[in-house]
């Protein structure tokens, strides 16, 4: 199924939310790799993230004179989030983007919150920031640029596919089974 959702997102769009589905975001998502996600678990978050969407990324971004623009934004590898994860899951979060999938705890974060994790496709980073409107802020630009946790405003942000679902379904298991 293809679906368009609006940021941020409720439970109850996200419980919904079935392995396989393709989803298009607009709103706004952060990104945020691992040394923010540590930060979050260690210091909390520097916003709400009730409904907000993760992104696993690391961008590349210039600054212009007054405001930063958005060269590239492509998925990072999320496995090396998985000691935060379910930390981050439980503050409310309502999805996950990133690359390669994640491990037990997470999915387990994820039946619990009926939160969603989505795959952005690898190689895609020139496709993904048309879709990225503008960058609304920034926090802990001291952790350096691709590891600050950026604001984006995006339309129809995707494609994503839904490989882990909060039923405890997970696409890379489905592969396996039926390989």
């Amino acid at each position: 199924m293809n679906l368009k959702l609006e940021t941020p997102l409720s439970t109850h769009e996200t419980k919904k939310l079935q392995v396989g589905d393709t989803v298009y975001l607009s709103g706004k998502i952060f990104t945020a790799r691992d040394s923010a996600h540590k930060r979050i678990v260690e210091e909390g978050a520097p916003v709400d993230l009730k409904g907000e969407v993760i992104f696993h990324a690391g961008p590349i971004i210039r600054k212009l004179d007054d405001h930063y623009e958005m060269v590239a934004v492509g998925p990072t590898t999320s496995t090396r989030m998985n000691p935060y994860e379910p930390q981050v899951i439980r503050m409310g979060i309502g999805a996950i983007v990133g690359k390669g999938g994640m491990d037990e705890a997470t999915s387990k974060a994820l039946q619990e919150t009926g939160t969603a994790y989505l795959t952005a496709v690898g190689g895609c980073a020139a496709l993904y920031v048309k879709s990225v409107k503008k960058i609304r802020s920034v926090n802990w630009l001291d952790l350096g640029v691709p590891e600050a946790m950026w604001e984006l405003e995006v339309h129809e942000f995707g494609p994503l596919i839904v490989t882990m679902d909060s039923q405890g379904r997970n696409l890379y298991d489905e592969v396996k089974k039926e390989a």
